[in-house]
């Protein structure tokens, strides 16, 4: 446990640089991400690339993606890249638990083949997927993206039966473009570079990273996040490093907060005696070599005077001190404030003082976005940025919609539970979740409970942006006349007769013909929405409310006669 983690109220340490899952902020990066893998892993077998600068936060979105791998999906994961051909066969057979022949006149290369083509086959026709995840994939030598190159050409008459996930630095995608790897490289069929965090990102990535750690307070103050980034360029990496620093010298110093200053020294503490220790040994040999150099005129000085008048000279060369010339006092100066770098360091392992940790922590704050999840059954913990909100919608199987100029009649006929923003008495904006809406009020969930208020009061003070999420079949995006889409056209007819028992269902052949749009047409006149036969977002938020009680509406205001 570490010794600040009491001090500053939290359960765990948040800025470990072990890749947890748990961690991962779904940066606008790491959607895109997400996305291009999961668009790889879809398609029938082929190499899918993940790549990224150190520390960019490759293996942490690996390990977040494999966890929340369906379960018809195998995974054999090697770590060591630096393996020969043998060896990387046998690893991937012993992570699928394929069972190799003890004893064979064959070579073990062709048993790993042989015995991973079988099983295979055999995981294929039992309607399982299997992915080879290899890390640090930049090191893998000619001979083992050869045998990768002819592992993905495993396959029955209609199906690839392998997907490759590489992951690896830059470096890789130089290999891959070379003349001799282009048969690989042309096997690519999704990749991504994962870019560091952007300079807005910074912030929430670190709230993100203490709220999950417990955190119930800001802690680290705006300039320091500037700061940060310019230290760190964005690497999630290290920003943990220099955080963990900072947090120990606010632990130690007292502070409540961390401020830019204390994460300037923490960065110092990191880097600058690493760069000190590296050219102090070199600076040290230049000074000896420049005062060595002197030395031995002064003694050739003193030789050739001795010949002619020693007691003289003599007497002369006693009372000169050693001179060492201006250009080499800095490089002593340096080597001398080593110390001075190392006292912050010492001070955050021995306090002075014992920080006084028994005053009462800040009470716990509502989470608006947590909320809004809350509102569908799907408990999820605080979130801090609307990024975290469309990454965990896509993950819960909903859509995720954020409108900016909406007014009252369209939040009335979207009828979801939203984020709204409201300006408050100092002029900031503070988010809070919508619960009903009336003609005549607003029902709130806010830090202090639900509140209600008039609607001449929120539409003076809202700002028009509505963030709210809808159930989103996953294989649906829209449809329109001469559409051919029989998965979306089943949907719409079973939608249609859950809510109308008398609904017959038409047999279209798949197509979106002019007899399924007329109903269509019927039923968005009936509910009083947009009449164009076309089956888009408010058609089908109308379709999911109408078919399922359990839907999450934007209620009428009501509360008990004590809380008005």
């Amino acid at each position: 446990m570490s010794i600040y983690q009491q001090y500053f109220a939290l359960n765990c340490e948040p800025f470990s640089i072990v890749p947890d899952p748990g961690f991962l902020y779904p940066s606008s990066q790491h959607r895109q991400a997400v996305a291009h893998l999961k668009y790889g892993l879809d398609r029938e077998g082929g190499f899918v690339l993940l790549t990224g600068e150190v520390g960019t936060g490759k293996t942490t979105l690996t390990r977040t993606l494999l966890k929340r791998m369906p379960a018809h999906v195998r995974v054999a994961y090697v770590l060591n890249s630096t393996l020969e051909v043998t060896d990387v066969l046998a690893s991937i057979c012993q992570e699928l638990s394929i069972d190799l022949p003890k004893s064979s006149k064959t070579s073990l290369t062709k048993n790993c083949i042989d015995a991973l083509n079988s099983d295979l086959i055999t995981a294929h026709a039992e309607g399982k997927k299997t992915l080879v995840v290899i890390e640090e994939a930049q090191n893998l030598t000619p001979e083992v993206l050869e045998i990768l190159r002819l592992l993905s050409n495993l396959e029955t008459a209609t199906h690839k039966l392998l997907h490759i996930l590489l992951v690896g630095q830059p470096e890789l995608l130089e290999t891959l473009a070379q003349k001799d790897q282009r048969q690989l490289n042309q096997r690519v069929v999704a990749r991504f570079h994962l870019l560091p965090l952007a300079k807005s990102d910074v912030a929430n990535y670190v709230n993100h990273r203490l709220h999950h750690a417990g955190a119930n307070r800001a802690i680290f103050e705006s300039a320091a996040m500037t700061r940060l980034f310019k230290l760190t360029k964005g690497v999630p990496r290290l920003i943990n490093l220099i955080c963990h620093h900072a947090l120990l010298a606010a632990y130690a110093t007292g502070a409540k907060t961390v401020s830019a200053k204390l994460v300037k020294n923490a960065a110092k503490e990191i880097f600058d005696t690493q760069i000190v220790e590296k050219n102090s040994s070199r600076k040290w040999l230049v000074a000896l070599f420049i005062a060595g150099f002197f030395s031995l005129l002064i003694a050739e000085r003193y030789d050739s005077s001795q010949l002619n008048n020693p007691v003289e000279e003599a007497e002369i060369i006693v009372d000169v001190e050693p001179v060492i010339p201006e250009q080499v006092q800095p490089l002593i100066e340096v080597v001398e404030s080593e110390e001075i770098l190392m006292e912050p360091l010492m001070q955050a392992v021995i306090p002075v003082s014992e920080p006084d940790v028994t005053q009462d922590s800040p009470a716990v704050l509502t989470n608006p976005f947590a909320d809004l999840f809350a509102a569908w059954s799907i408990e999820v913990e605080p979130l801090f940025s609307e990024e975290e909100v469309f990454a965990l919608a896509e993950i819960n199987n909903l859509g995720a919609e954020k409108l900016t100029d909406a007014e009252n009649l369209q939040l009335v006929a979207i009828d979801r539970p939203g984020i709204i923003w409201i300006k408050e008495d100092n002029g900031r904006l503070k988010s809070h979740l919508l619960m009903a809406l009336d003609d005549d009020s607003v029902l709130l969930k806010t830090d202090s409970g639900d509140r209600r208020e008039s609607l001449q009061w929120f539409n003076e003070r809202w700002n028009g942006a509505y963030l709210f999420l809808w159930h989103s079949p996953s294989d649906i995006k829209s449809l329109r006349l001469g559409d051919k889409d029989s998965i979306a056209l089943d949907w719409v007819q079973s939608q249609l007769q859950l809510i109308d028992s008398n609904y017959l269902p038409f047999i279209t052949g798949g197509n979106y013909t002019e007899v399924i749009r007329n109903r269509v047409l019927d039923f968005q006149t009936l509910q009083g929405i947009r009449a164009d036969g076309v089956v888009g977002r408010q058609t089908i938020m109308r379709l999911n409310q109408l078919a399922d009680p359990n839907i999450p509406r934007l209620g009428v205001v009501e509360l008990e006669e004590g809380n008005l």
